[in-house]
């Protein structure tokens, strides 16, 4: 008799445990991402990035993962990565029962724009547009955090098709490099939704990969020998991206939502520090610029140019701008006025020639020099901002070199790569 009500008490503490267990990972405060990415563009670290994602994906529901501008990636860049995923799905499922389905990731796969936007800002609906329309319009009392790697041109389009939807997102923009990019849909969020909660890191990121104080073992050359090698498919996988080496430039944005107080930007988070700003600087020139204009580093240059009437429509390419061996389309706006945006990428003295077969703009040429800190002294030509819009720390004491705000994320790099050696772990035959 007492080894029977001895084993009906084990039974009893062992379900109570299992079902404790459940019920603390269905509690989990998992936060909603949608992710838009330029994977399989002309820099590989978005694949880092999925990589990092997918191995932290029972933390978070994942809703959408959108390809968007530039170069030859496609959502099939995703899928690449969700079927390397899948081969350690076993593992991570003994670790946690929360780690998605691949099909079910492969589900919220969704083709975004594949040009940039033109000079309005916005173009016609895509699939991933609409898809960030469709998650945000979703019955949940949490935001849906809008994590951008790339291009904002399916949140632009998005925003000006549905733009309710700001009440309900709040996105963390990988900016910099990627604004110069999407300079057109950017200036467009600006001008006409600067309500939206948004923050803009154009520098504060590159303390992720900026690793001179990190300890020897965890510095970005060698991370992968002492922690990912041998571990799954996806260590397997990881070698084919800088060769190993750790980038992943938009995994910041990531981390801002893994760690610390999300909703507040000026807080400690794995992902950055943030200031509020109530003017993203911008400067119209109606003419060329010289070596004597100085704008401030990650700054809409917008130029416009007076000529002859053209026979093309509005919003089409009427010439190049090259600036760095890279070229922008300039277009014809309308009753002969002709226009261009640029947004320098860092401090530099910028020389830049336009090439036409007109020959009214072919081989004219200009300059500047942009300096930090960002978005530096209002002026009436800026972009005027809400309350919710945040961008890097001015205090040169977060800088490291010329990045501004990059030690805000750099002093957090040892705890979250020493986090991320645990995971992959789990990943160990």
């Amino acid at each position: 008799m007492k080894q029977q009500t001895l084993l009906v008490l084990i039974t009893f503490s062992l379900l109570h445990t299992l079902f404790s267990c459940k019920k603390v990972e269905e509690n989990v405060d998992k936060k909603r991402v949608l992710i838009s990415s330029d994977i399989g563009g002309t820099d590989p670290d978005d694949y880092q990035s999925a990589i990092h994602l997918f191995m932290y994906a029972d933390l978070f529901d994942i809703e959408g993962l959108v390809s968007s501008p530039y170069g030859p990636g496609r959502k099939d860049d995703f899928i690449k990565i969700i079927d390397i995923y899948a081969q350690d799905y076993p593992l991570l499922k003994k670790k946690s029962a929360l780690f998605p389905l691949p099909n079910t990731l492969k589900s919220v796969c969704k083709q975004g724009a594949i040009n940039a936007a033109p000079y309005k800002g916005f173009s016609l609906p895509t699939k991933g547009s609409n898809w960030i329309i469709k998650c945000a319009k979703k019955k949940d009392d949490r935001p849906l955090w809008v994590l951008v790697w790339g291009g904002l041109e399916d949140l632009a389009q998005a925003l000006h098709d549905a733009p309710e939807i700001k009440e309900n997102i709040k996105v963390y923009w990988i900016g910099g490099p990627n604004k110069k990019w999407s300079v057109n849909a950017y200036s467009y969020i600006a001008e006409h939704h600067p309500d939206l909660w948004m923050i803009e890191a154009n520098a504060t990121y590159r303390g992720w990969f900026m690793d001179n104080d990190s300890p020897a073992d965890l510095k970005s050359n060698a991370f992968y020998d002492n922690y990912i090698k041998g571990n799954g498919a996806m260590g397997n996988a990881f070698k084919n991206f800088y060769n190993g080496d750790i980038k992943m430039g938009d995994t910041p944005s990531l981390a801002y939502v893994m760690s610390g107080e999300p909703n507040d930007p000026t807080s400690e988070s794995w992902g950055g520090r943030f200031i509020p700003i109530q003017h993203s600087s911008r400067t119209v020139f109606e003419n060329h610029s010289t070596i004597n204009d100085t704008v401030s580093a990650y700054e809409v240059l917008e130029y416009r140019f007076k000529g002859p009437p053209s026979m093309i429509s509005k919003d089409s390419t009427a010439f190049l701008f090259t600036i760095n061996n890279q070229t922008w389309p300039g277009y014809y706006i309308d009753n002969g006025t002709y226009a261009v945006r640029y947004a320098p990428k860092k401090p530099e003295i910028g020389k830049y020639v336009l090439n036409s077969d007109s020959n009214d703009f072919n081989g004219q040429k200009g300059a500047y020099v942009s300096t930090i800190p960002w978005p530096g002294k209002f002026k009436q030509s800026d972009y005027k901002l809400g309350s919710n819009w945040y961008s890097d720390i001015e205090d040169s004491t977060y800088f490291i070199r010329e990045q501004q705000g990059a030690k805000t994320i750099s002093k957090h790099r040892k705890m979250f790569l020493e986090d991320w050696a645990k995971r992959w772990s789990w990943l160990k035959e």
